[in-house]
């Protein structure tokens, strides 16, 4: 045999010898139904993820609650039966207690505010999850919280009497609601449209393009205009997973996470919840305003629940410091538009 040929049988054998590296499935879950905009980027994601991998990386995908809530889910990942999930503010807040700054009543006043304080804090929150053990794949902002309920509301007092379903565990909806003398009825999720159907409820939260896709609507007469709260929502992987993919296909990953996450989820996430309102609309739900008076009692409601929840649940200099940035912010568009 030649020494050329020699070489190359050598190389041959060294191909067949290295093993392929292996694939990886990363099981992912969400409540998000099938049919939204959440399983659809996410679908674009997994495909583009895979391809941009060589199908080293692959995503299996469980919609509709079908693995649980968000905190079964979260369990399950610490179990690794599962390995990453799409997350609203309760699930990201289980993840990173420090989180819920972010969802906070009365703190945001529009997207905007949402996007300059998750992009000028973003290095820090991912901090706040490496700490629990998980990565950052991208925001997906879930929109405007709003009050759906069988009686009109335009002011605090006119939630006196409502039975209000509260997510259970949840300690933001309990500070929230604990001011407006809500009757506050702890319920998981995935107990709402049953427990609207029998009366056990007749309120519920939530950001319009949910209460469409959970059919909650079809239980609830009145749609309060003025978002309570903004819900922070994200994409979550374990990092003990992520660790274990080549640092290309975790860079990959956080690429593609930021294009479809942070930025076309989000996108799409808000106009859904402006389509969904004409939904609302059509299906004969009635939108009432606040009571001219009753913006400022809701806003130093919140305020108040804000502070309570402060060193217990996020530190007081964080929201003390988001909520410098967030002034900061104002005058300065308000200055802009001066200009």
């Amino acid at each position: 045999m030649s020494f050329s040929k020699n070489i190359l049988f050598a190389l041959l054998l060294s191909v067949l010898a290295s093993p392929a590296r292996a694939e990886t499935v990363i099981k992912f879950a969400t409540i998000a139904p099938e049919g939204t905009s959440w399983m659809r980027v996410m679908k674009e994601f997994a495909d583009e993820a895979a391809q941009k991998t060589a199908g080293r990386v692959k995503f299996r995908i469980y919609a509709g609650g079908v693995q649980g809530d968000e905190r079964d889910v979260l369990r399950k990942i610490r179990l690794g039966q599962l390995h990453a999930g799409g997350f609203t503010g309760m699930g990201i807040g289980s993840a990173a207690a420090k989180l819920r700054v972010l969802d906070a009543p009365f703190l945001f006043k529009s997207p905007a505010e949402v996007d300059y304080i998750t992009q000028n804090f973003d290095a820090e929150f991912r901090e706040y999850l490496a700490e629990g053990g998980y990565e950052l794949l991208g925001w997906a902002d879930v929109g405007s919280v709003l009050l759906f309920t069988n009686t009109p509301v335009r002011a605090p007092q006119d939630l006196h009497n409502v039975k209000m379903w509260i997510w259970e565990g949840d300690p933001i909806a309990e500070a929230a609601f604990k001011p407006m003398k809500i009757a506050a009825v702890p319920l998981s999720i995935t107990d709402v449209l049953t427990s609207l159907q029998t009366g056990l409820v007749n309120g519920v939260y939530g950001n319009s393009m949910a209460v469409v896709a959970m059919q909650w609507f079809a239980r609830v007469k009145y749609m309060f205009s003025l978002p309570i709260a903004n819900a922070s929502g994200a994409v979550l992987v374990s990092k003990k997973m992520f660790d274990t993919l080549s640092p290309q296909d975790r860079k990959t990953l956080l690429e593609l996470g930021r294009k479809y996450f942070t930025e076309k989820l989000t996108k799409q996430s808000r106009a859904d919840n402006i389509a969904a309102v004409s939904t609302l609309k059509k299906e004969k739900i009635t939108v009432t305003e606040p009571a001219p008076e009753a913006v400022a009692q809701f806003e130093e409601m919140g305020a108040q629940a804000r502070q309570s929840l402060a060193g217990r649940l996020y530190p007081a200099d964080l929201l003390a410091r988001v909520e410098k940035s967030l002034a900061d912010y104002r005058k300065a568009q308000e200055k802009a538009k001066k200009q």
